[in-house]
């Protein structure tokens, strides 16, 4: 019998009100996907939360029931407005506990002074593992496949590439999706909608774009999809016939 591996969704949670009031500006969305794309992954969503515990609680225990790989950035500190620990244990209904190999790194680091206030930084999710921070040793925490890192990028893009590299290596260049796109001319997406929907229910495993331009000349869309290899040709020669058959003329993207 053959063997295969399921390709997984990559997910990203960006925690931070100074992000949101824009006091500090994400750098850590274009860089997750660059990591993944460097490895033949690609991010499936991303979302942007407040520090507010009731909503990262939610937002965890629906992530988490829905099985993706989730990376998550900002409030695992240890100072008031970092909620983010507590919100996991929440999340899966388990208690906060000092993990023993995260007291150690700490301890490590700080000595005596790790105590009272640094050495909360190890308090983790009971059951959880933790992410190596290379950078002070400072580790961040795994349930599952829910991967929990700091805000800052000099430790969080770090520890990001130990997990792509060591946690899900297996996944990489692992049936990449391609994607064809053809500039559609003088068209409306309107005009498009049926096509796009006869398309989404003929080729399901496929994802179908449009992406309308202003242009000097008038109007442009480009029409494309994007999914496996394997019926790719066929799914894209359906698309690029219908365009034709509704009147409109169009150009290939390379």
């Amino acid at each position: 019998m053959a063997h295969y591996t399921q390709k997984k969704n990559f997910g990203a949670l960006i925690i931070g009100d100074e992000i949101l009031s824009g006091k500090r500006k994400d750098k850590h969305f274009e860089k997750i996907i660059a990591l993944l794309a460097k490895r033949g992954l690609d991010l499936s969503w991303s979302m942007y939360l407040p520090d507010d515990p009731v909503l990262i609680t939610t937002v965890l225990k629906s992530t988490i029931s829905k099985g993706d790989v989730t990376f998550s950035f900002g409030g695992i500190g240890a100072t008031p407005d970092d909620h983010t620990r507590q919100c996991a244990a929440d999340a899966i209904g388990v208690p906060l506990i000092l993990h023993p190999d995260a007291k150690k790194e700490i301890e490590a680091v700080f000595g005596k002074d790790a105590y009272p206030k640094r050495i909360l930084m190890g308090v983790f999710p009971r059951g959880a593992s933790i992410i190596p921070n290379p950078y002070n040793r400072i580790p961040g925490f795994s349930i599952g496949n829910h991967h929990f890192l700091p805000g800052f990028p000099v430790m969080a893009w770090p520890m990001l590439e130990w997990l792509l590299d060591n946690r899900y290596r297996y996944q990489h260049f692992l049936s990449p999706d391609v994607s064809f796109s053809i500039n559609v001319e003088d068209a409306g997406e309107s005009q498009l909608i049926d096509l796009m929907r006869t398309f989404e229910e003929l080729y399901s495993s496929y994802k179908i774009f449009s992406l309308p331009t202003l242009t000097k000349t008038g109007r442009r869309i480009e029409l494309g999809i994007k999914g496996p290899q394997s019926d790719a040709q066929k799914a894209f020669n359906f698309l690029k016939e219908g365009v034709t058959e509704l009147g409109f003329k169009w150009k290939l993207n390379q």
